[in-house]
């Protein structure tokens, strides 16, 4: 494992599990001090990581959470957005209703937008860093079935993510995408079993029905949350240097656009 991160000082939010587990872990392996911000311990146990527990969609917890890596982190060099997802009912446009689209901007776009807010003044002060905003394909492909407010959430992730990095990358910190399709996660296994389930089928069956249902993966296959982790930390290492205000797509060849 290389030594990318030797002295960083990192904070991974979402990392109880999936893409944010893999990312603190990784990091933390290329020699970053990592602390993890989650609502519940990760998965597996903390291996290193520094914990800290906190609900995300709240201003109090991002606060809480920011306050924490003043006190025992002393400052920040990298600062990955892995919190995401969707709790949004099926049926369309019609079954969400305010509560539900509230809830979906408090999950994928307001923790990115306050915590930024806190902690980019440490870095423009130190004039370095990185931030890594998680988003999705989706932002560019929207399901409308279940996650359409996912979806634009994420889309608007994506347009503050550019914008920022427009303002910020001449003072030094670098802002970029990294754009996950499908991704094998924990939750995503338990959803391919429960269709297996509900239908009658096998796991197999049910996995590939359900990648033909988003349009296919040229690549046979979906991610996994170690290969998004990679992805983020190149972006976020020196070998990225001068990459800034870009979006790395890592979809298996989902998304059928250039």
């Amino acid at each position: 494992m290389d030594r990318d991160f030797d002295g960083a000082r990192v904070l991974v939010t979402g990392a109880s599990r999936g893409i944010g587990l893999a990312t603190a872990q990784r990091l933390r392996a290329g020699g970053a001090t990592v602390l993890a911000a989650s609502r519940s311990a990760p998965a597996g146990g903390a291996d290193g990581l520094v914990v800290v527990a906190a609900d995300l969609t709240t201003a109090e917890g991002c606060a809480s959470v920011a306050q924490a890596v003043r006190a025992r982190l002393g400052g920040i060099d990298v600062l990955v957005h892995a919190l995401g997802g969707s709790g949004a009912p099926a049926g369309g446009f019609a079954a969400l209703d305010d509560a539900t689209w509230t809830r979906e901007l408090d999950l994928n776009l307001f923790p990115a937008v306050r915590l930024d807010r806190a902690l980019l003044p440490l870095m423009l002060a130190q004039g370095s860093g990185v931030i890594v905003h998680v988003t999705s394909i989706q932002a560019q492909s929207p399901v409308f079935e279940a996650t359409l407010g996912y979806a634009a959430a994420k889309a608007a992730l994506t347009n503050y993510s550019k914008g920022l990095s427009k303002e910020v990358s001449p003072k030094g910190v670098r802002v970029l995408r990294v754009s996950p399709g499908w991704t094998e996660t924990e939750a995503s296994v338990a959803l391919v079993a429960r269709l297996a389930s509900e239908a009658g089928s096998d796991h197999a069956t049910a996995r590939a029905g359900l990648m033909e249902a988003i349009g296919g993966i040229p690549l046979g296959r979906p991610n996994t949350p170690g290969e998004v982790a990679e992805a983020i930390a190149f972006l976020a290492s020196t070998r990225a240097a001068s990459i800034t205000g870009a979006e790395l797509r890592i979809d298996g060849g989902s998304l059928p656009v250039i």
